[in-house]
This record gives C-alpha cells, structure tokens and sequence, in this order.
C-alpha cells in the first residue's frame, strides 16, 4: 500500500518468490528438509520457516526390510507360446463393456417403453 498526500493506492503482487533459496536447499545434507507453513486468523503461528532432521533407525529399517514379502503376480499377460497378450486382452474387455452397456440401454429403452407411466420419456420419430 502506498499513501500520498492526494490518495492511497493498492498493489498486490502474485509473484511467489522462494523462501528458502535454492541454494540453501542444495547445501542440505541428507535426511535435512526445510520449509514453510502458513496461518490463519484464528491459529496464528510466530515461526512459519523451519528446518528439521529426519531419524532414521537404520537397524530397525533392515530387520523390516527383510521381512518383506515379495508381492505375488496376479494376472499374467502371456500366452502359452510366452507372447504378450495384455493389449489384446484390454481391446477384448473394452468390446465386453461396449456390448454390455448397448445391452443395458436396449433393455432400459424397452422397459421405458413399455411403461405406460415412462413411454413420454421416449421421443417419438
């Protein structure tokens, strides 16, 4: 805001210029991360930039890491012959939601029509 003598004039301003520099950023060591929170009216926040370390428990991550499991396949895209044959399985269910739905809408335009209370909703040709 810029007052005068003669008027008062508003600027607001989009530019959204970095906080935290990049270079900063950059300069972090691992497990470092920085950043910046903002307030309301109601909870008001004094410090809004921030810099924390994350702890990692490297034994505890092993021992977890270890017991992973590895996740089964649950549907394999190959033919016998050891062909991929997922394109032509999504064009094949793609045709089977097709003819379903023109089945459906078939079945829902006869029943509409033969709906004394529903046959106004068909426009007649």
């Amino acid at each position: 805001m810029t007052i005068n003598r003669q008027d008062k004039s508003t600027s607001i301003s989009t530019q959204l210029d970095s906080l935290i520099p990049a270079s900063k950023i950059s300069n972090l060591t691992q497990r470092m991360f920085v950043g910046a929170v903002s307030d309301n009216f109601d909870e008001r926040i004094e410090q809004k930039i921030f810099h924390a370390e994350i702890v990692v428990d490297n034994a505890k991550v092993a021992a977890e890491t270890k017991a992973y499991q590895k996740i089964p396949e649950i549907l394999d895209f190959r033919d016998g012959d050891g062909n991929d044959t997922m394109q032509a399985e999504i064009e094949r269910n793609y045709n089977q939601i097709k003819a379903d739905v023109k089945q459906i809408v078939a079945e829902e335009l006869k029943r509409i029509a033969e709906d004394p209370e529903l046959q106004h909703l068909i426009k007649k040709e």
